[in-house]
């Protein structure tokens, strides 16, 4: 049965204003605290790195453990709302992203922390798409709702332009396990709002479960994320990588073919025949692989190179957080006016002007050139968040709108992780010794690259999107 013919959702009452925007702040705030999270990670790794005794490739590890699970889950814990009630599954993603967290912030080994990084996807896994369901189903008007994804996209970007702030001052001040603990009294807090004000709903004709699509999307994703990690310590023409290359290529293959032959496949290959879906899913993964990339290298080059402390590496990307901040909700305003064609536009103009600045970084790059840059790409990344989120689940069916978001959410997390995996293996490819020897001219290829897909965003943008808003 296609996603288009499925029967009308089960809703609740119409809600008063008051209760809509209660909603959606929940949601936010769920949404915030993993947003935290992910981008705070970032600036502790030499702490964690000096504490735990990690190698440069763990480090990547604790990164891309919690991005590859969470991308390879989404879609899953966006059918799973649907079927199971969408209240109920994002009160389980929260308790298990708690649970997570609580275990990284008592791990002894960076193998132990890698492992309770990936049971916080889990739990990430059932509150992302599930809030982006829960906030489609409770907006039903196109321009409201738009308004709703752009303040939604708004408190996301910001949350991972803030993580670095927050994390930097958290472990300047405690320790990096802080990072982790804050995520358990704030998760609780979500629980009980969630109980008391999120109504409860499920579509009323579900998707089947798809096992073969889900198992496939895992391996094809984890393969690849190994072999583009691991390639430079093991040799890039060892077995090992090669291997999960091929695994990676037949994986997607078979991926593509079996999802065409599915009744109600776990990705609809047809969705991929709309042009500003498919322009939306592409944005998502090359405009997130430049900020997984960004923060990674940047943090490193503060700390190891530049000598700041963790709040100091924090504090200087406030130019970023300060425009994510200001910029996300004026991008959710102009898509509901005026469509996603002028953030999209302006965003990849903005990161490629990041990218060609940071080409010229060295051991003493200016820090007033160094904010500018920051600022350019808080700026860019700001202006990216909504338009995403709302050529995505545009035209989709209510019904399924956990699925739709879960699309646009997986997108967003396998940029992030192919974003730690590649622009870190290109610098530390040409690394010898410790990592801050050679670290501002070795990143040097990786700017170039990210200038490279912001070029590619450009012309998705104009190529996938239209001039104004069709609701």
């Amino acid at each position: 049965m296609s996603v288009t013919t499925l029967s009308a959702p089960i809703q609740p009452p119409e809600l008063s204003p008051g209760r809509r925007m209660l909603i959606l702040g929940t949601c936010c705030l769920s949404l915030f605290i993993v947003g935290i999270d992910v981008a705070a990670v970032n600036v502790a790794l030499p702490s964690i790195s000096h504490d735990l005794h990690a190698s440069p490739t763990q480090l990547q590890w604790v990164v891309d453990a919690y991005t590859l699970v969470l991308a390879s889950l989404l879609m899953l814990g966006g059918s799973q709302g649907d079927r199971f009630g969408r209240k109920r599954v994002f009160q389980i993603g929260l308790t298990l992203f708690a649970v997570g967290s609580l275990a990284c912030s008592l791990a002894p080994t960076a193998g132990i922390l890698i492992a309770a990084r990936m049971l916080q996807a889990i739990g990430g896994s059932m509150m992302n798409p599930v809030a982006m369901s829960i906030i489609t189903n409770t907006f039903i008007e196109p321009r409201e709702r738009a308004r709703a994804i752009g303040v939604w996209g708004g408190a996301v970007g910001l949350s991972l332009a803030l993580g670095p702030v927050v994390g930097g001052a958290l472990v300047t001040a405690v320790d990096w396990r802080a990072i982790f603990w804050i995520n358990v009294p704030v998760a609780i807090l979500a629980i009980a709002l969630t109980g008391l004000f999120v109504p409860s709903s499920k579509a009323a004709r579900p998707r089947r479960f798809d096992p073969l699509g889900q198992i496939l999307v895992m391996t094809f994703l984890a393969s690849l994320t190994y072999a583009i990690i691991e390639g430079d310590q093991l040799g890039w023409t060892s077995p090992t990588p090669t291997t999960c290359f091929a695994v990676a290529a037949t994986s997607l293959a078979l991926l593509i073919i079996v999802e065409s032959r599915q009744a109600e496949p776990l990705i609809d290959p047809r969705l991929f025949r709309s042009l500003p879906f498919s322009g939306a899913v592409s944005t998502a993964i090359l405009g997130f692989a430049s900020m997984g990339g960004f923060l990674f290298l940047n943090t490193l080059y503060l700390q190891q190179v530049r000598g700041f402390s963790p709040l100091g590496a924090g504090l200087m990307t406030l130019p970023m957080a300060a425009a994510t901040a200001v910029v996300s909700p004026i991008s959710g305003r102009i898509v509901g006016s005026v469509g996603p064609r002028p953030p999209l536009l302006a965003s990849a103009a903005f990161i490629g002007l990041s990218a060609l600045m940071l080409t010229r970084l060295s051991d003493t790059t200016s820090f007033i050139y160094l904010g500018a840059a920051y600022l350019a790409f808080g700026i860019g990344f700001g202006l990216m968040n909504a338009p995403i989120t709302n050529a995505a689940v545009a035209g989709m069916p209510r019904a399924q709108a956990g699925v739709a978001a879960a699309i646009a959410s997986t997108s967003r997390q396998i940029g992030a992780t192919l974003g730690v995996a590649i622009l870190p293996a290109v610098v530390f490819g040409q690394i010898h010794g410790s990592v801050g020897e050679g670290l501002a001219i070795a990143s040097r290829p990786a700017w170039w690259l990210m200038a490279a897909a912001a070029v590619l965003l450009f012309a998705i943008a104009l190529g996938s999107t239209r001039r104004t808003l069709v609701p």
